[in-house]
C-alpha cells in the first residue's frame, strides 16, 4: 500500500446510466499533484449499465499512463473497489468465473474487468471511495461530465 507521499498521479473516475440499462456515459480526471497538470476525458455508449461506465472510466484513466505509476484511485464506485482488492483475485484463480447460487457462472464485465487488471498490474493502485453526489469537488465534475456525455447521445 502506497503512502500519501508515494502516490505520483491521483485518478477521479464516475460513471453514470440513464436507466440501467440505458445511455450511459463515463469521466476521469487524471491529475499530476507535484505539477497540478491535469487531463480529464468522457466518452458515452447508446445502452450501457452504470457498473459498465464506472470500469470503463478507469480503464480510460489508465490507459493514459505510459510507465509504471503509483495511483490513488478516487472513485464512488464500491463496484470498482471492491472488484479490484476482493473479487478480481478470486475470479483469476476461478478462469473468471464467480460463485451463484452453488455455481460458477462468468463474471459480469468480464472484459472491463480483464482489461483493467491487465493495466492495474503495470501501476500501484490505492483505492479511496467517496460518497457520491456529497459535495467532493472533482467526483461532482466526473459527474457531471459523464451525465453530460451520455445526454449528447440522446438528443
Amino acid at each position: 500500500m502506497p503512502k500519501p507521499s508515494d502516490v505520483e498521479v491521483v485518478l477521479f473516475t464516475d460513471g453514470a446510466c440513464s436507466g440501467n440499462p440505458g445511455p450511459g456515459g463515463w469521466a476521469y480526471i487524471l491529475r499530476h499533484p507535484q505539477t497540478g497538470r491535469e487531463s480529464k476525458a468522457s466518452g458515452a455508449e447508446p445502452d450501457t449499465t452504470n457498473n459498465r461506465m464506472e470500469l470503463t472510466a478507469v480503464v480510460r484513466g489508465l490507459e493514459q499512463l505510459k510507465r509504471s505509476t503509483v495511483v490513488e484511485l478516487v472513485t464512488d464506485s464500491v463496484y470498482v473497489g471492491t472488484g479490484l482488492s476482493d473479487w478480481m483475485p478470486k475470479w483469476k484463480t476461478q478462469g473468471w468465473r464467480r460463485k451463484e447460487k452453488g455455481r460458477f457462472v462468468p463474471v459480469k464485465n468480464e472484459d472491463l474487468w480483464r482489461e483493467l487488471d491487465r493495466l492495474a498490474a503495470a501501476h500501484t493502485i490505492r483505492f479511496t471511495h467517496v460518497a457520491g453526489h456529497s459535495g467532493h469537488a472533482e467526483n461532482e465534475e466526473c459527474d457531471r461530465l459523464a451525465v453530460e456525455a451520455y445526454q449528447r447521445l440522446k438528443r
